[in-house]
Formats: structure tokens, sequence, C-alpha cells
């Protein structure tokens, strides 16, 4: 049983932190995510106080759940996004949805759920955070 997904924010959810193109879906998987765990947490390279921008615009153009404008945000430092910097978090329990391998920590990679990018020319039919989302729900 999930009890933390860590969600990557550029290429995963929007485009990126200068367009900030919320990618189709969003607001659906997000719910769904809630629906599967309490803890949803956002694990980004991007500041958090521009997250928290992004995040604000992002529900107030009703493309994200009102929650996500305060979401727990992960505070990190170094090369990958290592599970065990989640406060009060097992490893085992919980996976990164992302977009990128490099961000994957050594000895973390069973708990990768790999998502496309979110890229140009931004389909407005991609369906990729569906197909991640009926992913996370089976695990």
């Amino acid at each position: 049983m999930l009890k933390v997904i860590a969600l990557d924010l550029e290429g995963t959810l929007i485009s990126n932190a200068m367009s900030q193109i919320p990618r189709p879906g969003l607001y659906a998987f997000l719910e769904g995510c809630k629906s599967i765990t309490d803890r949803v947490v956002m694990y980004t390279t991007v500041k958090e106080a521009i997250f928290r921008n992004i995040a604000d615009l992002l529900v107030s153009e009703g493309t994200a759940p009102k929650w996500f404008s305060t979401i727990e945000y992960v505070n990190w430092k170094g090369k990958t996004k290592d599970l065990r910097l989640i406060p009060s978090n097992e490893v085992s329990s919980s996976v990164l949805v992302d977009d990128f391998h490099i961000y994957v920590h050594k000895g973390q990679e069973c708990q990768w759920v790999k998502i496309a990018q979110f890229d140009h020319p931004y389909l407005d039919n991609d369906s990729e955070l569906k197909v991640i989302l009926h992913r996370l729900m089976s695990m």
C-alpha cells in the first residue's frame, strides 16, 4: 500500500516553471492521487516560493484542486530525489513520479514511476497522467 506519492513538477505536472502549462488531466490526476493516499508531496527542483505561486495560479484557474496550493513541499539538496529525505517516510511504501531518471536516487529505482515528459508541442490529447494514475492505483 502506498503511503506517500512524491510528485515532480516540471515536465510531469506542468510544462515548466516559465510557461506553466498544465498537463491535460492534472486535476483528476491530483484528486486520484489523494484517493490512493492522504500524503501527496511535491518533490521538485523548483524553489518553494516559485512553486507556491505556480500552485496558486493552477488552483485559481481551476486546473488543480484547492489543496494543491498547500501541498507538503520537500526541501532537498543534492543531485537526486532521495525518498529518505521525506520526513517520517518509509521508502518501501512511497513512490516518486518523475520524468527524468537522473533524479532517481541510487537503490530506489523500484520506487520510481516513470512518466513521459510533457514537452513541446504540449498536446491537448496527452493522456499520460491518466495512464500513470491507473498504474498507481494498481500498486
